[in-house]
């Protein structure tokens, strides 16, 4: 497995980030993918009647940045979500820099699973907060699923 690791690899307390301004082009293509068109975040007039008085992102848009981690980070390629806990606290604006950091809460080696705490920050404070559960690769089950040498695997 490239640039990730396996179950066997991960130990209570590892951590990966990864940070992302969110733009206008983020909020109107997360808009045009999920189909949420609340005006909190597409339309300023609206947004500024708000007790945020402008727009803000999706809060699932800051959220989605925690799968590139878990995807391509920590634990990395092949890692598939179980179940994702979200505590929102607090609004991200068109600008803010999100990051996403995830980290080795405990691990489950029966079924090679770990359970991850989730943050998003903006400036350093948490703007939202939760556990991620998911299944991760095994070192034994990639050596069992590749052919012995000198033959070749089915096309």
């Amino acid at each position: 497995m490239s640039d990730g690791m396996f179950f066997e690899d991960l130990a209570v307390g590892q951590k990966a980030s990864f940070g992302k301004t969110i733009t206008e082009a983020d909020i109107v293509l997360f808009a045009a993918v999920t189909g949420d068109t609340n005006p909190m975040h597409l339309n300023a007039d609206y947004a500024k009647e708000t007790i945020f008085g402008e727009r803000i992102a999706h809060g699932m848009l800051a959220a989605g940045l925690i799968t590139k981690v878990l995807g391509t980070q920590l634990p990395g390629p092949g890692t598939i979500y179980m179940s994702q806990s979200l505590q929102f606290r607090a609004p991200v604006r068109i600008g803010e820099t999100v990051t996403a950091t995830v980290e080795v809460l405990a691990l489950h080696p029966e079924k090679h699973r770990a359970t991850l705490r989730t943050v998003c920050a903006v400036r350093g404070k948490p703007v939202l907060e939760g556990e991620a559960y998911v299944s991760v690769p095994s070192r034994a089950a990639a050596a069992a699923s590749v052919p012995p040498s000198g033959t070749r695997a089915a096309e």
